[in-house]
C-alpha cells in the first residue's frame, strides 16, 4: 500500500492511499443490490420549524425529494426517531410528481406502500421502518412524491428542518389524490429519512457528513442546486459513475463535539451514515461551528482554550475515520472553508484554528482521500475569505455558484478508480 498525490486543475489536492480500495471494497452479489438513493439527517425540529400538532391531525403530508442512481424497485424509510409515542400512518404512497415545485402527482405512477403486506404500519417509539419494495423503473435524478396519512400527530416530530423543497399538508385522507388543492406549504422534511432502490451489482453509495454548508443554506427551494447536488449529477454524466448514488445528511447548524441543531455528528453517525444500504464511501465536512462557536462565545478565549478545543475535534475525525473503516467504508476528508468576515470572524486570530485541522486533513496518514474544499472556494487575494462571486452575503455560506465550484472540485475518479 502506497500513497500519492493527484493535483486536478491546480485548485486542491487529493491524498489517495492506493491498494485501500480492495481493502475496502464489499463484496458484489450477482443481480442487484439495494442501495440509499436519497437521504436526509433527523432531529426534533425547533419550535420555529414544527408544524402545530393540530395541523398533524387527520392529516395527510406531501414531500418530494430527488433520487441519485436507477433501479428496478424502491423501498422507502418512515421514521420515528425522536417519538416517545408509537406513531400509526394509515396510508403511505409514492407517485411520480407533475413537477418538483407543486404538489400535483402522475396518478399512473401512484402506488399504495405496504410494511410486511400491510398498508397501514405504526412504527415504536424511537424507531424506523423500511417499506416492502415496489416494483418501478427508477431513472436517475428523478423525483418522487411520498405522501402519508396520519390520524394522530408525532409526539413530538422528527424532522429534517432544512430540506430546500416545498412540503404540503391538509386535513384529511387524501393520500391518493392527484392534487393537494388548498395545501398549506412548509420547507421542511417530516419522517421521512431515506429512499433506497434496487440498483445494478456494482452499485454503491457515498454518504456525506456535514453542516449547512452540505445541507444547503441560501441555495434555491426546490432547486436541487447543493454541492452535492452538482456532484451526483456529474457522477450520472460520467459512464463510470452512473451507479453511484450521492446521499446528503448534512444538518444546519450541526457540530462535531456538541449538539447544536440536531445531534452531534459523533452521536449521529451509526444512524446517519452505517445504516444506510451499500454505502462504500464517506465524506466529512462538518467542523466550522465547532470552531465559530467557541469564538462568538469568547472572543478573548485564551489560547489553551483554542488549543483544547482543536485537539478535540482531531479526534472525533479520527474516530469517524475508525468506525468508518470497521465497516469497510472509505473515508474521505473535506477541508473546511474560509468564513472571514463572518460572524464567526470577529476574535483575533480566528482563522489559526481552521488552517490547524485543514492541515490535519491534508496530511497523508489520516483520510483515505482529501478534497480541499478550502482551495476551491477561498479569494487568492485573502484566502481566509471566500471569493466574493461563491459568497452568499453572510461570509459563511457559499451562494449558488459557491455550491457549483465545491461540486466540481471533488474527483470523480475517487470513486470509480
Amino acid at each position: 500500500m502506497h500513497t500519492k498525490t493527484l493535483v486536478f486543475a491546480g485548485l486542491f489536492l487529493v491524498e489517495v492511499t492506493l491498494g485501500a480500495a480492495t481493502a475496502f471494497a464489499q463484496p458484489k452479489p450477482a443481480g442487484q443490490v439495494w442501495v440509499a438513493s436519497w437521504g436526509a439527517s433527523q432531529q426534533i425540529p425547533e419550535t420555529r420549524n414544527e408544524l402545530p400538532p393540530d395541523d398533524l391531525r387527520d392529516a395527510t403530508v406531501r414531500q418530494i425529494v430527488r433520487l441519485s442512481v436507477v433501479g428496478s424497485a424502491l423501498r422507502v424509510h418512515i421514521t420515528n426517531t425522536f417519538g416517545t409515542d408509537p406513531l400509526r400512518f394509515t396510508a403511505i404512497h409514492v407517485a411520480r410528481p407533475v413537477s418538483i415545485a407543486g404538489s400535483a402527482i402522475d396518478s399512473a405512477t401512484d402506488k399504495a406502500l405496504t410494511f410486511s403486506g400491510s398498508t397501514a404500519v405504526t412504527v415504536p417509539a424511537g424507531a424506523e421502518v423500511i417499506s416492502d419494495p415496489v416494483e418501478d423503473t427508477v431513472a436517475p435524478l428523478t423525483s418522487w412524491a411520498i405522501t402519508y396519512h396520519l390520524m394522530e400527530p408525532p409526539t413530538p416530530e422528527t424532522s429534517h428542518p432544512g430540506s430546500r423543497a416545498t412540503t404540503y399538508y391538509m386535513h384529511g385522507d387524501f393520500v391518493g389524490a392527484a392534487d393537494l388543492a388548498g395545501a398549506k406549504t412548509v420547507e421542511h422534511w417530516y419522517q421521512l429519512s431515506g429512499i433506497d432502490v434496487l440498483a445494478p451489482a456494482d452499485a454503491a453509495a457515498l454518504v456525506v457528513l456535514g453542516d449547512s454548508i452540505t445541507d444547503g443554506h441560501a441555495t434555491t427551494t426546490n432547486g436541487n442546486n447543493r454541492w452535492t447536488d452538482v456532484l451526483a449529477e456529474r457522477l450520472q454524466a460520467s459512464a463510470a459513475g452512473k451507479n453511484i448514488a450521492v446521499i446528503n445528511v448534512g444538518t444546519g447548524g450541526n457540530h462535531l463535539l456538541t449538539d447544536g441543531l440536531g445531534p452531534n455528528a459523533l452521536a449521529r453517525f451509526d444512524r446517519d451514515v452505517l445504516a444506510r444500504a451499500g454505502v462504500r464511501w464517506l465524506m466529512v465536512l462538518e467542523g466550522v461551528n465547532d470552531l465559530g462557536g467557541l469564538a462568538h462565545a469568547n472572543e478573548a478565549a485564551p489560547a489553551a482554550d483554542h488549543a483544547a478545543l482543536v485537539s478535540r475535534m482531531l479526534m472525533a475525525y479520527a474516530q469517524v475515520i475508525e468506525r468508518a473503516h470497521a465497516h469497510g467504508i472509505e473515508a474521505i476528508g473535506a477541508t473546511l472553508t474560509p468564513y472571514g468576515g463572518s460572524m464567526y470572524a470577529h476574535a483575533p486570530g480566528f482563522d489559526q484554528d481552521r488552517q490547524a485541522i485543514n492541515a490535519w486533513i491534508r496530511a497523508p496518514g489520516h483520510f483515505d482521500a482529501v478534497v480541499d474544499f478550502d482551495k476551491a472556494i477561498a479569494d487568492p487575494a485573502e484566502p481566509n475569505r471566500m471569493l466574493p462571486a461563491d459568497d452568499c452575503g453572510d461570509h459563511l455560506h457559499p451562494n449558488p455558484a459557491g455550491y457549483k465550484a465545491m461540486g466540481e472540485a471533488v474527483p470523480v475518479i475517487l470513486f470509480t478508480r
